[in-house]
């Protein structure tokens, strides 16, 4: 057997007996092997006259695992450039759920060192026997190190999932968090201990009683099954790819950009309305409705060539974490104000890179804006860039004065520019006030809508209708609304 370069060993799951006969010909056949680490079963089954060393005290030393692995690469490295080369065995196979094998080899081969695989059973054909799973056709294999450090897990939640190097209760507890911003408390899961060694166990569990486990261990491997159909992005975007297909629906077949803008304001509007009625289950509806335009309009782009929803995913991907230096790198800002005013220079750089960079603050807002969201949204830009009253007295007394103006109006013309200016300044106040002016008079409507409907009801009710009412009359029952 050529022993110059590097050796790159899998031991398998654990069991001695699962170690492959192409890896017992190599540990009968070199007097010293490197292990990551001692904490393997299959290490019982090593030949006696066999040296052992180990990356343990690696392990020990250092605060983060990228500075173990990173030892571990330059370590093995220096021993692969000996005329006797090294031979180092990891657990599992090597090229699967294992770092230091790929970068190792990698490095070695830009160097000219030799490098020969030494296949070994990966971890998962034993973790699937023991559950008497398969993982085809889609089963997410999750490092659990990763997915503890994400706050949302990041794979499809209709498709079963296999979390790795689930290592100690303190993983698991990471691990759990994560997964419940999607999976409910009491999901069913499945703990998978020691799989591929005579010890195997699988432990049935509630989600939420992962971390309580006594049975956690190096060898433990989480199962999440599928939370349902139909809970993924994927599966939707299928479902209105069916609709869009030959096979479909003739109505949604038809559907264009154009078509269906009526519907996407539509259902806007009665997002708006569940937030305004403060219904969390008209909501839940009503971003469904919302969710199925935006998805039918990445579905006709990319059926014309436009565009694909995985573009539309990448392009708010990246414009949010451009946007957002201080949360994604290092830049500092101080509170709301600063994060606003950072906002607005980023996207005059962004224009500027676009060839656009005369082009005005305020050009991005849309002009099919409700005239007073609009105003919102002028003036709150104007702002993030100091154009801004003092404080608060500033802007009442620039209502006080639009009332003024008003009142010296020379014409109908003159009238309604007047008002319109008051209106604006009542935005302004509202901003002021930190209240969303677009909320509040749509507040204000709902009740105007209810103390009005009382009204008629007390007139039906009197056999009169309100036109008969007096003005004084109809005060009183306002008021008689109001208090109620």
């Amino acid at each position: 057997m050529d022993k110059t370069g590097i050796t790159l060993m899998g031991l398998g799951p654990g069991d001695p007996a699962l170690l492959t006969r192409q890896a017992w010909e190599v540990l009968q056949n070199t007097p010293a092997i490197y292990v990551r680490t001692r904490q393997h079963p299959a290490l019982a089954g090593f030949p006696e006259a066999l040296q052992v060393f180990s990356f343990d005290d690696v392990y020990e030393q250092s605060q983060a695992f990228e500075e173990v692995y990173a030892q571990i690469v330059e370590k093995v490295l220096a021993l692969g450039r000996r005329p006797q080369g090294v031979v180092y065995a990891v657990p599992g196979h090597p090229f699967i759920a294992e770092a230091t094998p790929r970068e190792i080899a990698r490095r070695a081969r830009l160097e000219g060192i030799p490098v020969r695989v030494v296949e070994g059973l990966s971890f998962l054909g034993a973790t699937f026997v023991a559950l008497g799973e398969d993982p085809l056709p889609h089963t997410a294999l999750v490092d659990a190190l990763e997915l503890a450090t994400t706050h949302v897990p990041p794979f499809p939640a209709d498709a079963p999932a296999l979390i790795a190097q689930v290592y100690s209760r303190q993983v698991a507890s990471d691990v759990k968090l994560t997964l419940m911003e999607v999976y409910p408390d009491e999901h069913p899961v499945r703990l998978v201990h020691a799989a591929g060694t005579p010890e195997a166990q699988v432990e049935d569990l509630p989600l939420y009683k992962i971390d309580r486990s006594r049975e956690v261990g190096l060898l433990t491997t989480l199962y999440v099954p599928p939370l349902g159909a139909g809970t993924s992005l994927e599966a939707f975007q299928e479902i209105v790819a069916h609709l869009r297909a030959p096979d479909g629906c003739p109505w949604d077949r038809e559907q264009t950009h154009q078509s269906l803008r009526s519907s996407l304001l539509e259902e806007t509007y009665e997002v708006l309305a569940a937030l305004d009625a403060d219904d969390p289950v008209s909501l839940q509806e009503e971003l469904g409705d919302l969710l199925l335009q935006i998805v039918l309009h990445a579905q006709i782009a990319n059926e014309y060539g436009e565009f694909a929803l995985a573009e539309v995913i990448r392009g708010i991907h990246t414009k949010i974490i451009a946007r957002h230096p201080h949360v994604f790198s290092d830049a500092q800002v101080e509170g709301v104000k600063g994060v606003l005013q950072n906002w607005e220079a980023l996207k005059a750089a962004e224009r500027k890179a676009n060839g656009k960079e005369h082009n005005s603050t305020l050009d991005g807002v849309p002009g099919a804006l409700p005239a007073l969201a609009q105003a919102e949204q002028y003036t709150s830009r104007a702002a993030r860039l100091g154009f801004e009253w003092p404080g608060l007295e500033d802007v009442r007394r620039k209502v006080f004065e639009e009332l003024d103006e008003i009142q010296q109006a020379q014409s109908p013309e003159e009238t309604a520019k007047e008002v319109g200016d008051l209106l604006l300044a009542a935005v302004d106040l509202a901003r002021f006030y930190q209240v969303e002016a677009e909320s509040a008079l749509r507040d204000a409507n709902a009740r105007f809508k209810k103390r009005f409907t009382f009204i008629e009801e007390k007139a039906r009710l009197s056999g009169r209708k309100v036109p008969d009412l007096s003005l004084d009359e109809m005060l009183a029952l306002w008021a008689q609304a109001k208090s109620q």
